[in-house]
């Protein structure tokens, strides 16, 4: 059963059904076709100057969500629009414009930028591409962002090497900056950064945000900076969104048990609160996304299972305000 999103006018990005699968041979000389299941029938909706939150397990399909978001995987079936404009389908030429207004942050800062390249020109190239600025105008814009991201407009002409991690991921945040987009996906920005440079990234983008007047996708793993940055929240399992809802809502009281059960995975502070509290493990391991398991995908560790969950896909469904579930049990 397809899930749908709440129809709402603000929304910048909404992704109805999305669907993405790929080929891939297995076997010992990869003699057999098969097919994974990345993304089923995913949907939701960016509202316009919100950050919405994307969590679930390493292989749950996040990024691919937001690389097939932003076209940079096509889809298997299903529709992105923007701005009430679709963009599945459309060539990479009449994409071009669109690029402008949709950028992304990847993960990883020290692969993102080419070693051959300054900084300055790393951050300069979009201007270029898209014919926004050149020669003084554009160097004074580049210096521009440098300086709105914390860097000295002086580091312009120093290449990648030459920067720690925490300064590399704000170099990547000034190019995504450089078009003026409306909407960032923001693909796990923090994780391969130290603990002490995450919380000075997440204070910078919540700054540029609203300088900037910015849209984020934001995927992570790590809940707490989730609960800190995000307006709403989506969880993800094995392909599929199980729940959504404002932030507060879905801390407070997660109605999945998969939510649940990675809200109680989140370690207290407090290290006397953490040996009293309820810890709950989820039994077994993720299941293949070459073979899901039919019905609810979480049903085979789910300690709520029951007769319908292993052959009936669960309705995505508003129980309350804003606050949707795919789940028998609730």
């Amino acid at each position: 059963m397809s899930q749908t999103s709440s129809s709402n006018g603000d929304a910048l990005v909404r992704v109805e059904n999305l669907t993405k699968h790929f080929s891939v041979r297995i076997g010992a000389y990869g003699e057999t076709k098969a097919t994974v299941h990345a993304l089923d029938e995913v949907s939701f909706d960016v509202k316009r100057g919100e950050t919405l939150g994307l969590v679930g397990e390493s292989g749950c399909g996040k990024s691919t969500a937001g690389l097939t978001l932003l076209q940079l995987h096509r889809p298997t079936s299903g529709k992105v629009f923007f701005d009430d404009s679709e963009v599945t389908g459309l060539s990479d030429k009449d994409l071009r414009p669109l690029r402008r207004r949709m950028q992304i942050i990847f993960q990883d800062p020290y692969s993102t930028l080419s070693p051959r390249m300054t900084v300055g020109n790393a951050i300069g190239e979009p201007l270029w591409l898209h014919e926004l600025a050149s020669g003084q105008e554009a160097q004074e814009r580049i210096a521009k962002l440098l300086d709105d991201v914390g860097l000295n407009p002086a580091f312009a002409f120093r290449y990648p090497h030459e920067f720690s991690g925490g300064q590399r991921q704000r170099v990547c945040i000034a190019r995504a900056l450089a078009c003026e987009p409306e909407f960032i996906v923001c693909d796990e920005p923090i994780s391969a950064l130290d603990v002490s440079i995450q919380a000075q990234i997440i204070n910078l983008l919540q700054d540029l945000q609203e300088e900037y007047h910015l849209t984020y996708l934001f995927i992570a793993h790590d809940l707490a900076v989730v609960r800190h940055i995000s307006d709403r929240v989506a969880v993800m399992y094995l392909g599929r969104v199980v729940e959504m809802a404002p932030k507060e809502k879905l801390f407070d009281n997660p109605l999945h048990p998969y939510t649940n059960a990675l809200l109680l995975s989140v370690p207290v502070p407090n290290p006397r609160q953490e040996r009293q509290r309820e810890h709950t493990v989820i039994q077994g391991n993720v299941p293949s996304a070459i073979s899901p398991p039919s019905g609810c995908r979480f049903h085979p560790r789910c300690p709520l299972a029951f007769e319908p969950c292993d052959h009936e896909v669960p309705e995505w469904r508003e129980v309350e305000s804003g606050h949707w579930v795919a789940c028998h049990a609730v």
